[in-house]
């Protein structure tokens, strides 16, 4: 990257920095189960309620508590379960017809990732009717107060309960962005285990490897605060200690809670620290070829650790001492090298592999455009990189 764009990025980051502590961040309250979900309706006077989910969650049974949970307290509900991987602006204008024929007045967001962006970005247009969702992209846009927003993960991974970002993929051009406003928080975030425990293993690992990206991204950034370094310390720690016990014993409810909490803590980490060169490489190709976001971050994690070097080694020494993998006294090159060793050997027991076949080389400057506008210079990354730069970690993906 030129030293005037840096200098640019840098600036525009600290600026941000500066003035965190007067910006308007909150974390969602926690709700332990999806049965208390009626009282707060009731107490907030929504007279009807949608769903956002997605087809398969729907068809697995994930929802039927809740909707037993409303019916019994005769709080009529309408369900839009056609949310996909990457949710479409063609998605959310469904939705919206749904809410508005429904004459509904609350929203809950049922599902992972996916369908709570679906749910934000519903809410954006339910409170910005006459403005499009592409003028809604970036930061600090949407400024009005949307709908009782309620999140129920049925991952422990996005973090998305907790953040104010919805990511929209344009049905058209299949260009993947990024909505930013704090108005797009959920006032409440339901951790509830019983929902997660029938997730198949593999996607009980891509989303926890989410949840250690987004913890990652979050700690080593430029723009922490002593806040998000407590959230970014004990989510790593959490992940560490329990995904392996959730990828094998999947019924471990415990272990299920602990990654949920891992999940919430990571995302109030980056909602405030943001994220990095991860994200912004995983985004275009989820947008471009359908990627699922937390496998496009498994794989992509421990490659850009690496190519950050020595301006991540400190930082990464820390979590490598935090989570048991290096003892207080190793030097910092070391730890961080171990530590991003144990993210490789956590991939492969997870047997996430190291390659996305789908990626076509004619594609990569357009996406390594993509990842640059999204990250640059919003993202207080340790290393800046531009577009140029970023197109490495695309080639690292190809198939050999």
């Amino acid at each position: 990257m030129n030293s005037w764009k840096k200098l640019y990025c840098r600036t525009f980051q600290a600026a941000l920095k500066a003035v965190l502590p007067f910006l308007p961040y909150r974390k969602p309250k926690i709700v332990g189960s999806v049965r208390d979900i009626p009282d707060i309706l009731i107490q907030k006077r929504c007279s009807r309620v949608l769903i956002v989910t997605d087809e398969g969650i729907r068809k697995a049974g994930l929802t039927k508590r809740l909707q037993k949970a409303l019916s019994d307290n005769g709080i009529p509900y309408s369900i839009y379960d056609k949310t996909v991987a990457n949710p479409t602006t063609a998605n959310v204008n469904e939705a919206m017809e749904m809410y508005i024929s429904g004459g509904c007045n609350a929203i809950i967001g049922f599902g992972g990732g996916s369908s709570m962006d679906c749910a934000k970005a519903l809410g954006v247009r339910i409170a910005r009717p006459n403005s499009s969702l592409a003028k809604m992209k970036g930061i600090l846009k949407v400024h009005k107060r949307l709908p009782l927003l309620i999140a129920i993960p049925t991952t422990a991974g996005t973090g998305s309960e907790t953040t104010l970002a919805a990511v929209i993929t344009d049905a058209e051009t299949r260009h993947k962005y990024a909505i930013n406003d704090f108005p797009l928080i959920p006032r409440y975030a339901v951790l509830d285990p019983k929902v997660t425990v029938s997730l198949p293993p593999f996607l009980t690992a891509a989303t926890g490897m989410d949840a250690l990206t987004h913890a990652i991204e979050a700690y080593i950034g430029r723009s922490t605060t002593p806040g998000t370094r407590k959230d970014s310390l004990l989510a790593v720690k959490l992940i560490f200690e329990n995904l392996d016990r959730a990828y094998t014993e999947g019924g471990d409810m415990e272990a299920r809670r602990n990654m949920m909490k891992a999940s919430f803590y990571a995302g109030c980490a980056f909602t405030k620290s943001y994220v990095g060169y991860v994200h912004a490489v995983a985004h275009s190709l989820g947008g471009e070829y359908n990627v699922p976001h937390g496998l496009a971050n498994s794989i992509l994690l421990p490659l850009v650790l690496e190519t950050y070097g020595t301006a991540v080694h400190k930082k990464l020494a820390r979590l490598a001492v935090e989570t048991g993998i290096a003892a207080q006294d190793t030097p910092a090159e070391q730890a961080a090298s171990d530590f991003i060793r144990a993210i490789h050997e956590m991939k492969k027991r997870f047997q996430i592999g190291d390659t996305i076949p789908a990626i076509r080389e004619e594609d990569i400057p357009k996406l390594s455009h993509y990842a640059d506008k999204e990250a640059n210079p919003l993202y207080p990354v340790p290393v800046l990189m531009d577009a140029k730069e970023l197109e490495q970690f695309y080639y690292m993906l190809m198939e050999k």
